[in-house]
């Protein structure tokens, strides 16, 4: 079991990661701002799941396979870069509110493809898995007990703590949403951030 004094450092850590905007941040933020705070906790539940298969690979060692096979890296690298940079392009040309009026399948269709895209946008950034590798086995000490349930028990935080975060950037996106809609400037700036934002985002996965 990880020592609760290890355990307060890398939620520590967790935090400030998961406080600095990137991809994750930008794909909740503008599904909740256009489509509602349901849409936005779909997506972030896609990246719940990615950052948990994250977790499991970074564990079976398949970042190690990454780390010594740069041919597999960087097919992985740029294919995520080509992915944010299509999402960047659908957010561009999409109406900037999308709530969906077409009946509850309509909205199913929807909220599925949401969770796609929490699910893709995380899954195929290298970096996520890369950083896994690199900082959970700093918090875990043989000594401690079994390591296999030592990386359990790290990797559920993460897991957690980061939909606490994507819930929390939900909520507040979907609540200043009717003012956003309100005003036609905000509304052209919102879509223009954020499609500029994870284009930038493609842009350092894919230099990087």
């Amino acid at each position: 079991m990880v020592s609760a004094h290890l355990l307060i450092m890398y939620i520590a850590a967790l935090v400030v990661v998961y406080a600095l905007p990137g991809p994750d941040m930008a794909l909740v933020l503008q599904t909740s701002i256009g489509r509602g705070a349901r849409h936005g906790f779909a997506a972030a539940g896609g990246l719940g799941i990615a950052r948990a298969t994250h977790v499991t690979l970074s564990a079976c060692g398949v970042a190690a396979l990454l780390r010594s096979a740069p041919w597999l890296y960087e097919a992985v690298r740029y294919g995520g870069a080509v992915y944010l940079a299509w999402v960047a392009v659908q957010i561009f040309r999409s109406p900037v509110f999308a709530l969906p009026s077409g009946g509850a399948r309509d909205d199913e269709g929807a909220l599925r493809a949401a969770f796609v895209k929490g699910l893709l946008t995380n899954l195929l950034n290298p970096k996520a898995l890369l950083f896994c590798s690199v900082l959970l086995p700093q918090f875990v000490r043989p000594e401690a007990g079994p390591v296999a349930w030592q990386m359990v028990e790290l990797g559920i935080v993460l897991v957690v703590l980061g939909a606490c975060f994507d819930a929390a950037y939900a909520i507040g996106a979907a609540r200043i949403a009717g003012w956003v809609r309100a005003h036609p400037v905000a509304q052209t700036l919102q879509r223009w951030t954020f499609s500029a934002a994870l284009i930038g985002f493609a842009l350092r996965l894919s230099i990087d």
